[in-house]
């Protein structure tokens, strides 16, 4: 990048500074309290050269002028970026010196391999450890953190010299993240620009950048699927989209398979109503994935929108659930289901998996007449283990049933010393009219 070119992006980059402050007056933006878009005060170019000459390392031009020009540190994405001195503490000075060895779409086993060391060795030494770790993060700054086990880097060498990276913990299948922008200064004014245009921010730079124009027409030229995704993708950065890219994702909804379900719940996300005629078709075909993904759909807008219409279509196929996930939204959504009863939800209640059976003990905590359903009960009460039973007094207390109480005596010398489960005992004995020792008695 030419000076002049750079020193025109420093100069769009202080003004949109400003811009993005009034924009998020309240600091609603994740991070956004922590920095206030207040950038630190510039760094002397004399302070960044004896920098580079005590750690051998010659800062890609992008960051440095931001650091000389805007600020060392302060403002920017997540809880801002650091300035160079808490950016050096953060970072071993191993690292700085090291090869990077870390590139754009890298292949799920060549990660793996790499990470081995950090994943698969328990016995793994704190020094080799360190080098592996090193290894991985090698030729790269922390600027800043996302929080948890979240970081940011800078490429400080090799052919993606200058790019960020986003890190997180050794998770075999999930490379790091390279962010799409080419250097620092082109990523931190995405950041601004998105904010002044009121986007989704809780995970900037993740998703593929661009209005909603670049996106159809990136997603209409794609030479792959891939491409396609992430196109799709990049809109969910959109709070509202226009009429026109509502006519485009009805469209891709009607016509491609592969990216139906995310295009309806762009449809969703923009208009409710307009996503619901897509969303009962989902419903009620036969793939499993698609009744997952229109379950996980609707329960984003369970707060916001009257689900009465789609709980027939998820009654209907509830007994074919086969995964905790599924099982789980499905209780979600039909809490407020007058008509949900616990036989829609015995063939999970008294699985053989125990698992299975602590997610539908959950899952039905909120159907009404539990009563009538005592066999069930007894059914879960005769073949459930510990945990399940501790979560079927947890989660829905003692049914008081007469047919029951046997099995309720049975376990009572497991919970009459825990206070909160006493409680519940006692409770069920109360609701049938009997005293509160009458576990404690005799045969009955």
């Amino acid at each position: 990048m030419g000076s002049e070119v750079m020193e025109t992006q420093l100069d769009r980059i202080k003004s949109k500074l400003n811009q993005a402050m009034h924009k998020d007056a309240d600091f609603s933006l994740f991070g956004a309290s922590s920095h206030q878009y207040r950038v630190r005060e510039k760094l002397k170019a004399k302070e960044l050269a004896d920098w580079e000459s005590l750690n051998q390392v010659t800062l890609p031009d992008s960051f440095a002028q931001f650091l000389m020009e805007v600020g060392n540190g302060g403002a920017g994405p997540y809880y801002g970026v650091y300035s160079l001195e808490k950016a050096t503490t953060y970072t071993e000075r191993e690292v700085l010196l090291a090869k990077s060895i870390l590139h754009p779409g890298m292949a799920k086993e060549e990660w793996n391999h790499l990470i081995e060391p950090l994943t698969k060795d328990e016995d793994i030494s704190d020094e080799e450890y360190d080098e592996a770790r090193n290894k991985v993060l090698g030729g790269m700054l922390c600027i800043g953190t996302q929080g948890c086990e979240y970081d940011m880097y800078l490429v400080l060498e090799g052919k993606y010299r200058g790019r960020i990276v986003y890190t997180s913990d050794f998770h075999p299948d999930h490379p790091f993240f390279f962010v799409y922008e080419d250097s620092f200064l082109d990523w931190y004014e995405r950041w601004l620009d998105e904010i002044i245009l009121d986007y989704e921010g809780s995970w900037f730079g993740i998703l593929m950048p661009g209005n909603e124009d670049v996106l159809i027409q990136m997603y209409q030229s794609a030479p792959n699927e891939e491409i396609q995704t992430k196109a799709l993708d990049g809109m969910f950065k959109f709070k509202k989209v226009s009429e026109e890219t509502l006519g485009f994702l009805k469209n891709v909804a009607e016509q491609s398979v592969k990216h139906r379900n995310t295009a309806i719940q762009l449809i969703c996300k923009t208009s409710f109503d307009t996503g619901a005629e897509y969303l009962l078709g989902v419903l009620q075909s036969e793939g499993h994935e698609d009744f997952s993904d229109a379950l996980k759909i609707l329960n984003a807008h369970r707060k916001t929108a009257d689900l009465k219409e789609f709980y027939p279509a998820i009654l209907q196929r509830i007994d074919r659930i086969s995964d905790r996930e599924t099982l789980r939204y499905a209780g979600y959504l039909l809490e407020d289901c007058d008509e949900v009863t616990l036989h829609n939800f015995a063939p999970f209640l008294c699985h053989a998996d125990s698992s299975m059976q602590t997610t539908a003990i959950y899952a039905a905590r909120s159907c009404k007449n539990k009563i009538g359903s005592w066999q069930i009960i007894e059914q879960m009460m005769l073949g459930g283990d510990q945990q399940v039973l501790n979560n079927l007094i947890l989660y829905w207390g003692l049914i008081p049933h007469e047919k029951l109480l046997p099995y309720y005596k049975a376990i009572w010398p497991e919970y009459k010393n825990n206070p909160n489960f006493r409680e519940k005992f006692i409770h069920c004995l109360r609701e049938l009219h009997l005293p509160d020792d009458y576990f404690d008695k005799g045969e009955f």
